[in-house]
């Protein structure tokens, strides 16, 4: 499933025009201590010193290696840089549905592009990714708000100093998770007792606003609020139906400079959020480079199998073993030779060298969903005729060498024609 997954990602993001790129799994400490959000490297980076009595962490996050990689090559690129991963990482944090210790994740960003245009591409391109799975737009919702506007809010509305607005923005980015009690409780205390009263109705107002028109008129009047307009507008006539406007979406990440959106899943079973991403125009410039615009997004195998799960998209899954063969008697070395010849001529062939029962060695190849099995003993080796199977129509037929390649050939091209088109009726 994996490979699945993975190869649908590829496929979206190199049909955009992103290149593929790979980075360290051990990197300095201080590039997460400097550019990530504190409870990552103070709770759930794996870290330790070294034999050269260096500080190292294994990857939480690729957004910081990339952009050292940037800043070290800023004046050999050329612009705009479209680069994509999908690798290892590791968080030390509770393991729970949709989250483990170890995970794999794609990433892609573009560098060299500031504005909107580029903050379009990459939603475009994560709703190309659900897409591409099956995924209709009833069954997820793109929310999208700007670090820019959070910042106007926290400061000018709300009239926050900044230690008050960080504590603000990490009470906003966990409101789905509180009761809304314990939510308004928390932001109660960050107010303090001056400001609490008309804080709370000004927070009242702002999550009531479930569109841009539904802002305060204190912030309706500021050019976030039209570059955000812009960038509905070029998703609409990029045909992404599903994305509306968040004032609570904050994105945890200290990093964030502008555009961030989140992938919700809709499913009452998995109504959450399932990757994001977001524009960080100053991380580059923090190696020591000339800032570089950039904008990505970071999608996870773990949420991204169980959305396929809980909405009944992922495939059937089909063995990458063409043949299986079932060896009757003492013949492992002329089986081994005919196996040869059979992998020479490109079919996929496992062959049974356990000497087990003919039921046994069948069994074994369909629990692997394998299509064929191959029946080989002395009789079959001495008139050069086998006896192949199809495992789902338990259909059998003798046939010579030749006519065994031509068979399984034949499937195996039926069955990749067959996905393409069922891909092809999908991006229809």
């Amino acid at each position: 499933m994996r490979g699945y997954i993975f190869g649908k990602w590829r496929k979206v993001v190199e049909g955009f025009g992103y290149e593929a790129y790979d980075a360290p799994l051990l990197e300095p400490l201080e590039i997460y201590a400097a550019k990530t959000g504190q409870e990552i490297v103070n709770e759930q980076t794996y870290q330790f010193t070294d034999r050269g009595g260096r500080n190292v962490a294994i990857r939480p996050e690729m957004t910081p290696s990339v952009s050292r990689m940037v800043a070290a090559r800023r004046q050999e690129l050329g612009y705009p840089v479209r680069w994509y991963n999908i690798a290892q990482f590791m968080r030390y944090e509770r393991p729970q549905r949709g989250r483990e210790r170890e995970f794999w994740q794609l990433n892609a960003d573009i560098f060299g592009v500031d504005g909107v245009t580029a903050d379009a591409e990459i939603i475009v391109m994560a709703d190309r990714i659900m897409r591409s799975f099956g995924a209709t737009k009833d069954m997820y919702t793109i929310r999208v708000n700007n670090r820019r506007m959070i910042n106007l809010m926290m400061s000018e509305y709300l009239g926050l100093d900044v230690v008050q607005s960080q504590l603000m923005i990490k009470l906003f980015d966990r409101k789905d998770k509180l009761a809304r009690e314990d939510f308004d409780q928390q932001a109660r205390d960050i107010f303090g007792p001056e400001q609490q009263h008309e804080g709370m109705q000004k927070i009242g107002k702002l999550l009531e606003a479930t569109t841009m028109a539904g802002l305060p008129k204190e912030l309706l009047d500021s050019d976030v609020v039209r570059e955000v307009q812009e960038l509905f507008t070029l998703l609409h006539e990029a045909g992404v139906e599903n994305a509306g406007f968040d004032i609570s979406l904050m994105r945890g990440f200290d990093y964030y400079t502008g555009m961030v959106f989140e992938v919700f899943d809709n499913h009452p079973d998995n109504n959450r959020a399932m990757f994001g991403g977001g524009r960080y125009d100053g991380l580059v410039g923090l190696f020591g480079a000339e800032p570089v615009p950039t904008v990505g997004f970071a999608p996870g195998l773990t949420m991204m199998q169980l959305f396929l799960e809980i909405h009944g998209l992922l495939p059937e899954f089909v063995s990458t073993t063409d043949v299986y063969m079932v060896v009757l008697g003492d013949i492992q070395k002329p089986a081994r030779k005919l196996a040869d010849e059979l992998r020479e001529e490109g079919v996929r062939v496992a062959i049974d060298m356990t000497g087990r029962s003919i039921d046994k060695q069948i069994r074994t190849a369909v629990k692997q969903k394998i299509n064929y099995l191959l029946f080989v003993g002395e009789h079959e080796i001495r008139d050069e005729m086998y006896k192949l199977k199809d495992v789902a129509s338990e259909t059998e037929q003798e046939l010579s060498l030749e006519r065994v390649v031509s068979t399984v050939i034949d499937r195996r091209r039926q069955q990749r024609n067959s996905r393409l088109r069922s891909r092809d009726e999908l991006d229809v």
